[in-house]
């Protein structure tokens, strides 16, 4: 089937649910096999990001969405999962959310929910993220049919983040071999939770879309649908499975990681403690010709006393590196 790409939607900005990220609410109608932007007197999908306290009084009122539903959607610790009501069905699912700087390698995943009515559905989302982005194998013709793609975008996002998690461990292990700081590790230790919270979440995909399978006949899956839907399924399967080896990679060889970076502290204390002892055997030599008592060419009045000192110091120090070199300490 031939890929689909969208339009950028149309948006509505309200008062700020909170200081960083506006609420906005965006309208989009099937057109052609895609979803377009349109007014909202045409719109067939209303997405909601960020609701505040009025988004969220008219998603209570005006779309008859149970409170405790609603409040689910827009949890990010919520599991998947698949609800009817009497007038529309609730999806619940679990998507990665974006990536930024702040988050300190640490890649979080979101909620986002999805009400499907007889002709609208409603998508709530807890940040800004874009509804529809990049390609789907599939046209969308219909409202189900842009349900399986936000499934689809959510199993190829979570790829998309394995990749980097991979990416950035690699990197992070080169750094490692040389490191003495725990900077590094923490960054490991912030993939290895990341790719806890990912596990979850696939896990919980994952049952979802074996739920929407079973309740094809209710959700009005025709054939060519539950195909797709199969498809999602076992890409997010696939897909669990890789992380799951990545979680074992990285828990299995986090305490070599750690060792490493105590044996490179080691490494460099050993190197300090050579060179001290260096220079601790040159200054005896200087403080034995130093002492107040009778010495060998105490009473000699030209510089090869003071030259042999220094030259015998010196090359006690050199002596000691000679030795370390040698034993290759």
């Amino acid at each position: 089937m031939n890929a689909t790409t969208i339009d950028r939607p149309a948006s509505r900005t309200f008062t700020a649910a909170s200081d960083d990220v506006p609420s906005t609410r965006s309208f989009f109608r099937l057109l052609d096999g895609r979803p377009q932007a349109c007014a909202e007197n045409e719109a067939q999908i209303i997405a909601y990001n960020n609701p505040g306290p009025v988004e969220e009084a008219e998603l209570l009122a005006r779309f008859n969405i149970d409170n405790h539903t609603l409040q689910s959607a827009l949890d990010p610790d919520e599991i998947s999962r698949l609800e009817f009501e009497p007038d529309h069905s609730v999806l619940i699912f679990k998507r990665p959310k974006s990536y930024c700087a702040d988050d300190n390698f640490l890649l979080k995943v979101t909620s986002t929910g999805a009400f499907l009515y007889a002709d609208m559905l409603v998508v709530v989302m807890h940040d800004d993220a874009p509804l529809f982005e990049g390609r789907v194998p599939f046209a969308v013709h219909t409202l189900q049919d842009v349900i399986l793609r936000l499934l689809y975008q959510a199993s190829t996002h979570f790829e998309g983040h394995l990749k980097a998690i991979n990416m950035l461990s690699e990197s992070i292990e080169k750094r490692l071999a040389k490191s003495m700081e725990n900077k590094y590790l923490l960054n490991m230790f912030s993939l290895e939770k990341s790719l806890v919270y990912i596990l979850n979440s696939l896990s919980s995909n994952t049952s979802l879309c074996e739920k929407l399978r079973l309740s094809s006949a209710r959700m009005s899956f025709d054939s060519e649908q539950i195909g797709v839907l199969e498809d999602i399924s076992i890409e997010t399967k696939q897909c669990f499975r890789r992380a799951q080896i990545y979680s074992e990679v990285l828990g299995g060889l986090m305490d070599s990681r750690a060792s490493i970076v105590s044996n490179n502290l080691n490494h460099l204390i050993k190197k300090f403690t050579i060179w001290t002892i260096a220079i601790m055997l040159a200054n005896l030599i200087v403080s034995i010709f130093s002492m107040n008592v009778k010495i060998p060419g105490q009473d000699h009045d030209g510089l090869l006393p003071f030259l042999a000192i220094n030259i015998l110091a010196i090359g006690s120090g050199f002596a000691v590196l000679w030795i370390w070199r040698l034993r290759k300490w």
